[in-house]
């Protein structure tokens, strides 16, 4: 969300971003924003002119009254300033009314218009704009044939989707054994990952209010992702990045507890509206998952730095899993209205001959900060606004896809780096049934 005086100020530089991000649709939301703000600002002015002018007007009926004791006539004309007083109230509480009005009309039009994107950000209309930046590691194409995901995980008798679509319907599975193991291991390692980077580990709730759901997120994807708890002002949580926010929602963290760096596990819950294709298949895009995140809240002049740090721990934790990956810099229409800069890193798939999004970085500037108002001192004792960045960690099972393609042998096993093996109780491979 934009600060409303930018926009009054600065209308053409907001339309001009507005059309960077090819959604001249919202562009009328300006000039409705503005005049909105204008009749908002009216009425305030009005009522606090009559709340002025209504002590006066108390005082003047006091001593009038006090008069007609001796003056008959100062009644007459104290009843006359009474009436005034009288629709002045109604008047009052008239522009009241409007100012309600006016301003939740106003708070849904800002809710709209996206945040001014950082001027690095590449124009683009779709995610197919998207540019790559650099790659790590060597993509390998191994001489023998890479089975689908779930074939992969058939072979060590780790999952059971026909069982989770009797139970819970498609975008669900069980994982068993050695994959369930190595899904727990991916996140233990994360989660120490990130807590030897400095991090303080949480747990946060996994359902957030109504109120905190909009600081986060846009409407468009609260719309495509969320689940409802019926009959309660709760939502399941689509990542923990939503509730760690909100933690700090209405407060003014001290200065000297900047920047908060938090990596936060969680399930995760999504609708996933709109998914379709055959890699839609198996446990590539589902309605549950769980998710080591990283979350910064920082000084303004610290996000920027922030943000590349995120993005290259990414790259650093998949390297360390003999994963190939390279940065993706998102383009200005694939950025949500939230973000000010954002990248994906995307792990290389042996079997697709392509890489595919397991992260995704980014900085939402002050947005997030200013609809839920996080905010800090500075040295001059002034309140700003904080900024917010969020990264994935590790979010299996896409990382369970990337790491089995990658580290899978001729004969069916699949090597475990050095770095998991303290998680998986010392195993240098994973063998199939069939051995």
């Amino acid at each position: 969300m934009l600060d409303m005086k930018f926009i009054r100020e600065n209308p053409n530089i907001v339309k001009e971003n507005i059309k960077k991000k090819f959604q001249e649709e919202k562009l009328p939301l300006v000039d409705e924003a503005i005049d909105l703000d204008v009749r908002r600002r009216a009425a305030i002015a009005e009522a606090d002119q009559l709340r002025s002018a209504r002590n006066t007007l108390s005082k003047q009926v006091g001593i009038l009254m006090g008069q007609a004791k001796k003056d008959p006539a100062k009644l007459q004309e104290a009843e006359k300033v009474k009436a005034q007083v009288k629709a002045d109230a109604d008047r009052l509480a008239e522009l009241e009314g409007q100012e309600a009005e006016l301003e939740a009309e106003l708070h849904q039009r800002m809710l709209l218009i996206p945040q001014i994107i950082d001027p690095s950000v590449p124009i683009g209309k779709d995610d197919s704009e998207n540019v790559e930046v650099e790659r790590f590691g060597e993509a390998k194409t191994p001489d023998f044939p890479i089975p689908y995901h779930t074939e992969i995980m058939e072979s060590f008798d780790g999952i059971d989707l026909d069982a989770a679509g009797r139970v819970s319907g498609n975008g669900f599975y069980y994982l068993l054994g050695d994959i369930a193991r190595l899904h727990e291991a991916v996140l233990a390692y994360g989660r120490d990952f990130m807590i030897n980077k400095g991090f303080t580990y949480c747990i946060p709730p996994f359902m957030i209010h109504g109120n905190v759901v909009e600081g986060v997120m846009s409407q468009t994807d609260m719309d495509g992702m969320m689940y409802k708890i019926e009959g309660e002002d709760l939502y399941l949580i689509g990542t923990s990045e939503h509730s760690m926010i909100g933690r700090f929602i209405d407060q003014i963290v001290p200065s000297e507890k900047l920047p908060q760096t938090l990596t936060s596990y969680s399930p995760c819950f999504r609708k996933e509206k709109g998914a379709h294709g055959i890699e839609e298949r198996g446990v590539y895009r589902i309605h549950q998952f769980e998710k080591q995140e990283m979350i910064v809240v920082c000084k303004p002049e610290e996000s920027r730095d922030w943000y590349e740090k995120l993005w290259r721990y990414s790259v650093e934790l998949f390297r360390s899993l003999d994963i190939p990956v390279r940065q993706l810099e998102c383009c200005s229409g694939d950025l949500a209205d939230l973000k000010v800069k954002s990248c994906d890193i995307e792990a290389w798939s042996p079997r697709q001959q392509k890489y595919f999004e397991v992260c995704s970085c980014s900085n939402l500037g002050d947005a997030q900060a200013r609809r839920l108002r996080i905010r800090y001192k500075d040295e001059s004792g002034k309140i700003q606004l904080c900024h917010t960045l969020n990264n994935t960690c590790v979010a299996p099972p896409r990382m369970l896809i990337a790491f089995l393609e990658n580290n899978l042998q001729s004969d069916g096993t699949v090597l475990i780096p050095e770095v998991l093996r303290p998680y998986m109780g010392g195993k240098e491979k994973l063998v199939p049934g069939k051995h």
